[in-house]
């Protein structure tokens, strides 16, 4: 569903903000409501009767009919506001809980999203967010035992919506940390395809000038020696077909660098990534024409290997190295970072269905405290080309 569909689905006042997180999963390609599975732990609003000695009585029935659609509603809006509004709706579903909390016991559901959602949605320091929880739960503790709730049902309130409110913290940072990260790599991508194909294009332009200006000069000689000087026109026709061969060699050369272009964005985007961590990072490849499936997989390997080491590896050094022989063409990825067992997971196993299915073979050798090596061997359809020695960087 594209966002323009899901707007006018909906009220104007449900519609979600531009920077909201539901506007987000829609940009991404995602279901909206994506987010809403969390609110199946408001299952604790009718759970808590049966711990209760009135039990599901005309009151909670009330209660519940009035309190829980404002608060799904509540809830609701937390997800559809900008990340300033947001807040407001996740207090508001705090002062639910209070303001009911004096018949309603099963009402303390709600304060313990409000706390989480507080802790999702704003754009706080951590230490503040700290503050205004710590606020908010002397708060509920004061009110509660004033109401006479045992001790016990109220205490276990402040410790839980810390821990909980501040991992959700962390974790909204991170997503938002990797969002960031994420379009500064695409932008990388970008930019450094934009430059290879302007490169090659100037040296195209430069190439063909010259080459064309010979072709016709020598061809313009031929014809007017052809008439009385029979054996220079000839030489000077075999100069024309040396220079035609030698400028479709190099245009072919030039042609393997457009190919290569989605691989050389990766190493500028691993770079980008690496450097930014303060991990040093050299690549070496060979000159080599790559069929364009082989250079998407190779690329793809780079992407997925760079990114596990930024997560994972604590490494201080990458090396990547591309080699190639008559029959295949091997790309190496080695850190020097803490290695240990590798767990296998969705990247790590597109990784090698991609290589496979290729006819390739992935290899993973990662040795506890001595980092970990990646190689993928591709075997190419044709004998590679090497025309000049490997650039590194």
């Amino acid at each position: 569903m594209t966002r323009r569909r899901f707007s006018r689905s909906v009220p104007r006042w449900l519609r979600p903000q531009p920077d909201s997180p539901v506007a987000r999963l829609i940009g991404e390609g995602k279901s909206p409501w994506s987010d809403a599975v969390h609110v199946l732990w408001s299952a604790w609003v009718f759970l808590t009767p049966v711990f209760s000695p009135h039990g599901y009585d005309a009151r909670w029935w009330t209660l519940t009919l009035v309190s829980y659609p404002l608060f799904l509603l509540l809830y609701a809006l937390t997800l559809l506001a900008s990340p300033r509004r947001a807040p407001v709706y996740a207090l508001g579903m705090a002062a639910l809980c209070l303001a009911t909390l004096p018949w309603y016991p099963a009402g303390m559901s709600y304060f313990v999203f409000g706390c989480v959602m507080l802790s999702a949605r704003g754009a706080r320091p951590f230490l503040r967010l700290l503050a205004e929880l710590g606020a908010l739960n002397a708060v509920f503790v004061g009110w509660g035992l004033w109401l006479g709730y045992p001790w016990q049902a109220v205490v276990w309130m402040p410790l839980v919506t810390l821990i909980v409110g501040a991992v959700v913290h962390v974790d909204c940072l991170n997503k938002a940390r990797d969002a960031a990260l994420r379009l500064s790599q695409e932008e990388v991508r970008r930019l450094a395809a934009l430059a290879e194909r302007e490169r090659i294009g100037r040296d195209l332009h430069d190439l063909l000038g010259h080459t064309l200006s010979l072709v016709a000069l020598k061809a313009e000689l031929a014809r007017r020696l052809v008439e009385r000087d029979p054996a220079g026109a000839r030489r000077e026709l075999d100069d024309v077909v040396r220079v035609a061969r030698e400028a479709l060699t190099q245009v072919r050369s030039a042609v393997t660098g457009i190919r290569a272009a989605g691989l050389a964005a990766e190493l500028a985007s691993a770079r980008l990534l690496l450097e930014a961590d303060q991990v040093q990072f050299r690549y070496a490849l060979a000159p080599v024409t790559l069929p364009p499936e082989l250079e998407s997989a190779l690329a793809l390997t780079v992407r997925e290997a760079v990114t596990n080491i930024q997560r994972h590896a604590r490494a201080g050094h990458v090396d990547i190295v591309l080699d190639a022989s008559r029959h295949d063409v091997v790309l190496t990825v080695s850190d020097d970072g803490r290695g240990g067992a590798i767990v296998p997971g969705n990247g790590l196993c597109g990784m090698r269905e991609r290589i496979e299915a290729l006819g390739g073979r992935l290899r993973i050798d990662s040795e506890r405290g001595r980092g970990t090596r990646v190689e993928a061997r591709l075997p190419l359809p044709a004998p590679a080309r090497a025309t000049a020695e490997p650039a590194a960087a």
